[in-house]
């Protein structure tokens, strides 16, 4: 059997940019990307603290350094600039795989998106 958990969290990262004019996708700071085990054009799911939202996409790599989070596309529609938003990935694993699995969770400066 094979159950999905969690494999990275960025905690309570706050929305830079919503671009509507733009083909799908969140794009975030590479810099947060590899502190929380985040792969290009992997699957996430954004999680919208101010309004409940919680919307399904794909990363592209932003600026290193740069603090990034930008709702691309119709995700513009779920977020406003300073929204605070959770970033989780998930993986699939066996069921023995997954009582000792430990996921990664990011903490970083909630209002420069800065790590800490």
């Amino acid at each position: 059997m094979n159950i999905h958990v969690v494999k990275s969290k960025l905690h309570n990262v706050t929305v830079t940019e919503a671009n509507l004019n733009y083909v799908g996708s969140i794009t975030i700071d590479e810099d947060l990307m590899e502190a929380a085990d985040i792969l290009e054009h992997e699957k996430v799911q954004v999680v919208n603290n101010n309004n409940g939202e919680r919307i399904e996409t794909y990363v592209i790599k932003g600026k290193r350094g740069s603090g990034v989070i930008c709702l691309n596309g119709a995700a513009a529609r779920k977020v406003a600039v300073g929204d605070v938003v959770i970033i989780i990935t998930y993986a699939i694993v066996s069921y023995e795989e997954a009582k000792t699995h430990k996921p990664v969770f990011v903490f970083p400066d909630t209002y420069t998106n800065k790590l800490v």
